[in-house]
């Protein structure tokens, strides 16, 4: 078999996304940690188009983007299978891995680097909105009886999701933000997926994330 290269940086949600889902279909892979404060000339000239992790070489193929890297991996090692076989429900797998891209990731950074109280304020406002989404259109309507998100076993929409997660509570240090008690159905969505063995297999502590984002949340560099 092929030889699969994870291009990677351990504090990044993007390519936490990509570890999970390697270690979830139990894919052996060489995992090369890059530093992206000072990243190495060949990494943006002859890995990733975007000069960003995760990056991934395989078979001949060199790709970046974590949702593409993702697919790709569900599509050349099957099993487990991480999307729906059936069309419809694939494609509304395919939404809410866009929807944590492109409207929760963003509102979290947000608030995570809001510099005023006008600017946190607005952000906690918007992590909220979607954090209800996600607890009334996500969870409450696609995951039926069971504790992930399409149901009774993991997807790549968990894995898309995950990451900012379990940097809640570096979140929650820096700007006193939790995750609504409320949203029951979340909070049994992270207990399921924090006791995955892929999960646990790349998990940093809480510790970590707080002085790996002292930098975003106070402007502070960090070494």
């Amino acid at each position: 078999m092929a030889k699969v290269t994870l291009f990677s940086a351990r504090a990044c949600p993007w390519a936490h996304r990509t570890r999970l889902v390697l270690a979830e279909k139990k894919v052996t892979f060489e995992l090369k940690e890059i530093d992206l404060q000072q990243k190495p000339a060949w990494f943006d000239a002859s890995v990733s188009g975007y000069g960003k992790v995760p990056a991934l070489e395989h078979d001949g193929a060199h790709l970046w983007e974590s949702a593409i890297i993702n697919e790709y991996l569900d599509e050349v090692f099957p099993n487990p299978p991480l999307l729906p076989s059936e069309p419809g429900r694939r494609a509304v797998a395919r939404i809410w891995i866009d929807f944590a891209s492109t409207r929760f990731a963003p509102r979290f950074g947000e608030l995570l680097r809001a510099d005023s109280e006008t600017a946190r304020a607005s952000a906690e406002s918007e992590l909220a909105k979607v954090l209800d989404q996600l607890e009334r259109d996500g969870l409450q309507k696609l995951s039926t009886d069971g504790p992930f998100f399409l149901g009774r076993l993991p997807s790549l929409v968990d894995f898309a999701l995950y990451p900012w997660f379990e940097r809640w509570p570096a979140l929650e240090h820096y700007r006193g933000f939790a995750i609504p008690r409320e949203h029951t159905r979340l909070h049994r969505w992270l207990e399921a997926v924090q006791a995955l063995e892929s999960v646990k297999s790349h998990a940093n502590t809480t510790e970590y994330y707080v002085e790996r984002y002292a930098r975003y949340a106070t402007k502070q560099a960090v070494a």
